[in-house]
C-alpha cells in the first residue's frame, strides 16, 4: 500500500471512530462511514468490505495507541515505576473520557458477533495488554521498583480492574476521584508509594 493509501485508510478509520463513538456499532452503516467521510461508497469498499472489518481495525488501533503511550515511555528510559505511572494516568484518561469514548462499541461488538473463544479480537488485544503488563511489573520488580510475588496475577488483576472503570464509566458512573483510589490501590499492591 503507497503513503497515499495508508493516509487514506487511516482518515476512513478516524472518521469511522468517530463514528462509532457516537452511534454505538450496532447503528452504524457503510453509509453512514461514507458520509462521515464524504468519499464514494466504491472508496470506501476498497479499504474494508463491512462495519465488521473496519470497526476490528479502529478496535486495533486503540489498543495500538495504548501500547505506544508504553514504548514513548520506555523509550524515554523511565523507571517500570515511572511507566506503570504512564500507563495508569493513560487508562484514566481513557474511563473518564465522555466524548470520544468507544466502549460502548467495543461491547455491542462483542455481543453482537459473539466471536469464538480463539477468534475474539476483544479478548486477543486485552491479553497483549495483560502480557506487556506483566513484562514491565517483573521489570519493576527485577529493578526493585516494585514488589510483586506473581506477575501475570497482578498484571490480570490490572487490566481487569481498569476494563471494569471503563464499563462503570460508561453504565452508572465513575468519578475521577474513584479512579484515583483504585489507582493508589494498585500502586500499594505493587509497593509503589503515592506522593
Amino acid at each position: 500500500m503507497g503513503d497515499k493509501s495508508v493516509q487514506k485508510k487511516k482518515y476512513i478509520m478516524e472518521k469511522a471512530r468517530n463514528v462509532f463513538c457516537r452511534n454505538g456499532y450496532r447503528a452504524v452503516t457503510m453509509k453512514d462511514i461514507v458520509e462521515a467521510c464524504d468519499i464514494s461508497r466504491g472508496g470506501l469498499y476498497l479499504y474494508f468490505s463491512n462495519t465488521k472489518e473496519l470497526f476490528e481495525a479502529v478496535l486495533a488501533e486503540e489498543y495500538a495507541g495504548e501500547e505506544a503511550v508504553l514504548e514513548k515511555a520506555r523509550a524515554a528510559h523511565a523507571t517500570p515505576g515511572e511507566v506503570m505511572l504512564v500507563y495508569l494516568d493513560e487508562q484514566k484518561k481513557r474511563i473518564l473520557r465522555k466524548k470520544d469514548n468507544i466502549t460502548a462499541a467495543i461491547y455491542e461488538y462483542l455481543f453482537e458477533n459473539k466471536p469464538a473463544k480463539n477468534d475474539n479480537p476483544v479478548k486477543k488485544l486485552f491479553q497483549e495488554n495483560v502480557t506487556a503488563l506483566e513484562k514491565l511489573i517483573a521489570d519493576g520488580v527485577e529493578q526493585e521498583w516494585m514488589v510483586c510475588e506473581d506477575a501475570a496475577e497482578a498484571a490480570r488483576n490490572i487490566a481487569y480492574t481498569m476494563e471494569g472503570l471503563k464499563i462503570s464509566a460508561q453504565t452508572i458512573g465513575v468519578t475521577a476521584e474513584a479512579v484515583d483510589r483504585e489507582i493508589e490501590y494498585i500502586m500499594g499492591t505493587l509497593g509503589m508509594v503515592v506522593k
